[in-house]
């Protein structure tokens, strides 16, 4: 399975809107798009949204909670949109969602 990402706006946040697989062959990509968005916003409120994966493993849930850690670092935050059962459950087990914010919409 392939991942796409694509940086959007939304009003004035930056969203990352993500879809497909996020996996070891994809992590790079996603990594990357990560990076960049957290980066190119400092102090800001940016946006990762996930509706779009179908699959998330654990090397994604640490580049999520990483790039979160940044962005709190540039005195800004990350916020998740996500609305699937599937992966909301694997936050709740994770503890991702008590870590970052997770809400259903943007």
């Amino acid at each position: 399975m392939e991942l796409n990402c694509v940086h959007a706006f939304v009003g004035q946040q930056a969203v990352l809107q993500v879809s497909g697989e996020i996996d070891l062959a994809t992590v790079p990509l996603f990594r990357d798009h990560l990076v960049r968005l957290v980066d190119t916003h400092p102090g800001a409120t940016v946006i990762v949204d996930l509706d779009g994966v179908t699959a998330l493993d654990d090397t994604g849930l640490g580049m999520l909670l990483g790039a979160a850690g940044r962005a709190r670092q540039l005195e800004g935050d990350l916020v998740l949109v996500c609305s699937g059962e599937r992966l909301l459950a694997r936050f709740a087990l994770t503890g991702l969602d008590r870590a970052v914010t997770v809400q259903p919409t943007i």
